[in-house]
């Protein structure tokens, strides 16, 4: 009942609460963004979503006007602005998918998007039952180690995820995930 009826209900009131308290913090990093570094202050990436289909992401953006499109493992190699630095390790950068999340194309708790490109990840998820899940903000994978972890290892997470979807599940995810936050972040 939770999956079919009130998780997408969760996920509005979650995402279009977020999206007015922050607010003011959303303003200030797109202007941030646009004194440093100019038009666009939103990055917009093709990525896959449940089942299989496609949406545009959305980010702000963090590195240079007319960066090379590349996953974020390779991005460390590319240039990244001042701004693009800080809301990176405090995950700012991620807040815009709020939006994804209020036009139904993502929820608050699931798989992170794949990109088109990342097959393999898609054929495992499509294996073993992630690909039907929304893509989340976050997910069982972010909250256990999800930088730097091979494909074959988030797919079974995700597939561990998308086989347990409950509330109290996403709401320990929830959780977990400001814990992460507390973490110490990535250098970039």
């Amino acid at each position: 009942m939770y999956r079919s009826h009130f998780k997408r209900l969760s996920d509005i009131i979650l995402a279009g609460t977020a999206l007015l308290v922050m607010s003011p913090l959303l303003v200030l990093v797109l202007v941030a963004i646009r004194l440093q570094d100019g038009d666009p202050a939103l990055f917009r990436q093709q990525r896959v979503g449940e089942n299989g289909r496609s949406f545009e992401i959305l980010k702000f953006r963090s590195m240079t006007v007319n960066t090379e499109n590349v996953p974020s493992a390779d991005a460390v190699s590319l240039k990244i602005t001042p701004i693009g630095k800080f809301i990176r390790r405090t995950n700012i950068d991620e807040l815009p998918q709020l939006i994804n999340i209020l036009r139904g194309e993502m929820s608050i708790v699931g798989p992170r998007p794949a990109l088109p490109s990342q097959t393999q990840l898609c054929t495992m998820r499509d294996e073993n039952g992630a690909k039907a899940c929304k893509p989340g903000l976050t997910g069982l994978a972010q909250i256990n180690s999800y930088n730097g972890m091979p494909e074959s290892e988030k797919a079974e997470w995700d597939g561990k995820y998308a086989a347990n979807i409950s509330f109290l599940q996403d709401l320990l995810i929830i959780l977990k995930t400001f814990g992460y936050l507390t973490k110490r972040p990535p250098v970039y």
